[in-house]
């Protein structure tokens, strides 16, 4: 039996991906890193299994000391465990293990206060990965920068020795950008963040050892995996708002057809048809009107809609079941 103290030791970090949308921008709570260089962080703690008995409930405890936000909706994405998320491929001493969430908030003005005291900011998801927003149509970064360099890398990949089993390099890349007859599908956040790190487009690629140099891909990176986590929040909140009504964690307890068409637009990353949009909500028989309007939107007074919440005792499974391109 191995000596136990041999063992590598590993501690288990818990990372919180939290959402909110301000000013119809879909934001994510960052914590600002120290000194000239340093890169923004998702919110992170120790899980200490001694102060609390869960890890969400260690989550909310390390997010509320670290940006005084407390969390409403959380769950749980998936465990980043791999050697040199945190240092180099020969990383030496403790290594982490972080079990990634996905939490959303609402934001407003005192709350925003407390944050900034805190070090932390809402700042917009796609200054991390901009090629996900296409709500003013496909972005030009895509056949200017992004695609040229990843089929370069795809042809040298595939010279390369490969697992039999992993399609070819280019294939992962019309699958994931929606290349000839394949359609851009929004869901494939993490694929098309894998193939940019893979490619050592991704800064984090350079940091980690795993590629040389070069020329870096749109998008502001991260510390140590953080954008990686980051795009798997973002896959999972684009999927989940199709099949469950969470969209409305993010929303006023009262809003307007509108506000909910441009927080649906902000988390998907795609323009809706505003009248297929209202028929789609009418469909769902997910909002109910509150009999007041508001005039905050400058023109025609606007009706005011709320969550209908008895759709959860009538339905298993409701949602914008928005589609894909």
């Amino acid at each position: 039996m191995t000596d136990a103290l041999t063992r590598p030791p590993v501690e288990i970090g818990l990372n919180a991906a939290v959402v909110a949308i301000s000013g119809r921008s879909p934001s994510i709570l960052a914590v600002a890193g120290e000194g000239p260089g340093a890169r923004d962080a998702l919110p992170f703690g120790p899980f200490a299994p001694q102060q609390h008995r869960t890890f969400e409930t260690s989550l909310r405890a390390s997010v509320e000391a670290q940006t005084a936000l407390k969390l409403g909706y959380i769950e749980q994405l998936y465990t980043f465990g791999d050697r040199g998320r945190q240092k180099l491929p020969d990383e030496a001493g403790t290594h982490m293990v972080s079990v990634g969430y996905l939490a959303l908030a609402r934001t407003d003005d005192e709350a925003n206060e407390r944050l900034a005291e805190a070090g932390a900011a809402w700042r917009d998801w796609y200054t991390y990965l901009p090629w996900e927003d296409w709500r003013q149509g496909r972005p030009a970064m895509l056949d200017q920068a992004i695609l040229p360099a990843l089929k370069c890398w795809a042809g040298d990949a595939l010279r390369e020795e490969r697992a039999a089993s992993t399609p070819p390099p280019l294939t992962r890349v019309r699958l994931a950008f929606g290349l000839d007859d394949f359609p851009w599908d929004e869901e494939r956040v993490l694929e098309r963040y894998e193939l940019l790190y893979e490619a050592g487009l991704a800064e984090e690629a350079v940091t980690d050892g795993r590629a040389r140099a070069g020329q870096p891909s749109p998008g502001v990176a991260m510390r140590h995996d953080h954008r990686r986590i980051l795009a798997t929040a973002m896959a999972r909140l684009r999927g989940k708002i199709k099949y469950r009504p969470v969209i409305f964690e993010l929303m006023a307890p009262e809003f307007t057809l509108t506000e909910l068409q441009a927080t649906v637009e902000a988390i998907s990353g795609r323009h809706l048809h505003k009248q297929n949009f209202r028929r789609l909500v009418e469909g769902a028989e997910l909002v109910e009107p509150t009999g007041a309007s508001t005039s905050a939107t400058g023109g025609r007074p606007a009706a005011l809609f709320r969550f209908r919440r008895r759709i959860l005792e009538e339905r298993p499974a409701p949602g914008l079941k928005v589609g894909t391109r």
